[in-house]
């Protein structure tokens, strides 16, 4: 079994939310190329089965995606290295600890003002989420509709997922808490968030 493997649907619907900046990956007539696009996680009783996001209508993955085509989305998530001077074991090699995702899927656009304006409440509702003064997307007033107007929703129901979390799940129980210690003075909380998360019983 895959030490490294993601604990269910949920825990890769976690990663996306918490990191929703997709490296997405498509070829037109001039090549291969890749776009950065926010996305957010959709699907239905907790299950992970399509991806949501935006991108200009007058860029390049815009006008490749006048069909439906298949895409790749890569997501990186919370990722570190590791360092041997942590350790009480100097025979310990370098690593990196790291989240990470990626989807291929059929995506397509989604002309349609009011999907792309509860994609676009989604998304800020859940980047503002637990901020002080929290902004929200009706402070804009009109201006909002007026940028909304050069972007374009689209959809991508997911085909497969290979997701894998590389966590310290495979260190002794004397190792692990010196990379944790390790870790806290390189001030990689969020990696440590996700740490703990997959090590329940060593946080």
């Amino acid at each position: 079994m895959d030490q490294f493997r993601p604990r269910g649907s949920e825990v890769v619907a976690r990663l996306v939310d918490e990191n929703p900046l997709a490296w997405i990956f498509l070829q037109d007539p001039e090549g291969p190329f890749a776009t950065a696009a926010p996305v957010r996680p959709g699907g239905t009783e907790g299950q992970l089965t399509k991806l949501i996001g935006h991108v200009p209508r007058s860029g390049r993955m815009a006008a490749c995606l006048k069909s439906p085509c298949e895409a790749l989305l890569l997501f990186l998530g919370p990722h570190g290295y590791i360092s041997p001077s942590w350790m009480s074991d100097r025979t310990q090699a370098p690593t990196w600890n790291f989240t990470s995702a990626q989807f291929v899927a059929e995506i397509e656009l989604v002309d349609d003002p009011a999907f792309l304006e509860r994609h676009l409440r989604d998304l800020t509702s859940g980047m503002e989420r637990a901020r002080a003064r929290a902004w929200h997307i009706d402070e804009m007033g009109d201006r909002m509709q007026k940028l909304a107007a050069r972007i374009i929703a689209f959809e991508a129901r997911i085909i497969c997922t290979q997701a894998r979390f590389k966590l310290g799940q495979d260190e002794s129980d004397q190792t692990y808490p010196e990379i944790v210690s390790g870790l806290e003075l390189d001030s990689h909380s969020r990696l440590l968030q996700w740490m703990h998360r997959f090590n329940p019983d060593r946080s």
